[in-house]
């Protein structure tokens, strides 16, 4: 009997290329949206988290859910405002969720969330992270633990709940990268201010393969660190970019202080780093990296 992943952010980057992996597995994947859309092979249900509405039969055919829903961090300046839909659009779609679940007699047998690395905070220096580790005091941490926490709203209706915190996802069609591979293509490039901070990164690919094993493996559940096993220095990456892209770096480092002009607050996210180590997926799980290192990884993106 084929069954039904729903899935919250699912037009996003990770979500798009989970779909195809998804389907190609034998699934069928619906979508929760705040408006009506037509998806080719895609159903889709509507919600209202304002108002605190949701198609109940989104959840009725739901034999997984996996969370990806959220405002993008990187998406503008860090106002207030901001702030405030940055946290509300991770944590308000998880307790409509876990309200309308709750004494219901539904079949999810698990749930997924998306987290991030942004948890331990914006800048940890060479300090190695595990799940272990606690929380940062920064305003990416405030966002990762009430999603966190949110999170666990659905553990206690008894659901499976696995959090998945990400790192930088390497992808050809969003996020970061195709951003910071240009100016290379250019012959512009340059590291970011000193070049030394960690990157802890994971393929778009491995990441979707990781939230499907997270589905599909009883045994997991609670925090895992979704990155690669190598993390690499800004610099690192920067002149990895340069030799699969066969480009030169000649530019000085962009200094800090031209980043913090250009994005207020919000160039912590690149000006600080993390070195994140993925414990638990090595010591307790069997799940193999297609892209383990990070050569491998912009290799097969340049391809595409």
């Amino acid at each position: 009997m084929t069954q039904t992943v729903l899935i919250t952010g699912g037009t996003g980057m990770i979500g798009k290329r989970l779909t195809q992996l998804l389907q190609e597995k034998g699934y069928e994947v619906a979508y929760l949206s705040r408006k009506q859309e037509s998806i080719p092979n895609v159903k889709v249900y509507r919600w209202d988290v304002e108002k605190n509405w949701i198609d109940e039969k989104a959840l009725v055919n739901a034999d997984y859910i996996i969370h990806l829903a959220g405002a993008g961090i990187a998406d503008g300046r860090w106002t207030d405002k901001r702030k405030q839909e940055i946290i509300h659009s991770r944590t308000s779609t998880i307790e409509l969720i876990a309200r309308e679940l709750q004494g219901r007699p539904y079949k999810v047998k698990a749930f997924v969330s998306a987290s991030a690395i942004g948890f331990y905070g914006a800048d940890t220096g060479d300090k190695r992270l595990t799940e272990q580790n606690s929380s940062g005091s920064d305003f990416l941490a405030h966002v990762t633990r009430h999603w966190e926490n949110s999170s666990e709203l659905i553990s206690h209706e008894g659901t499976r709940t696995t959090k998945l915190r990400i790192g930088v996802v390497l992808s050809s069609t969003g996020g970061a990268l195709p951003q910071i591979m240009l100016p290379i293509r250019w012959g512009i490039g340059a590291p970011l201010a000193s070049g030394t901070q960690w990157v802890s990164w994971i393929h778009l690919d491995d990441l979707c393969r990781l939230f499907i094993t997270a589905l599909e493996n009883e045994k997991w559940h609670g925090v895992y660190n979704a990155v690669a096993p190598s993390p690499v220095t800004n610099e690192e990456l920067t002149r990895q970019i340069a030799d699969v892209l066969h480009r030169p770096l000649w530019m000085p480092n962009i200094p800090g202080l031209a980043l913090r002009l250009l994005y207020g607050e919000m160039a912590n996210v690149v000006l600080g780093g993390n070195y994140v180590v993925n414990q638990r997926i090595k010591n307790e799980t069997d799940f193999q990296y297609q892209f383990d290192t990070i050569h491998q990884a912009l290799a097969d993106i340049a391809e595409k």
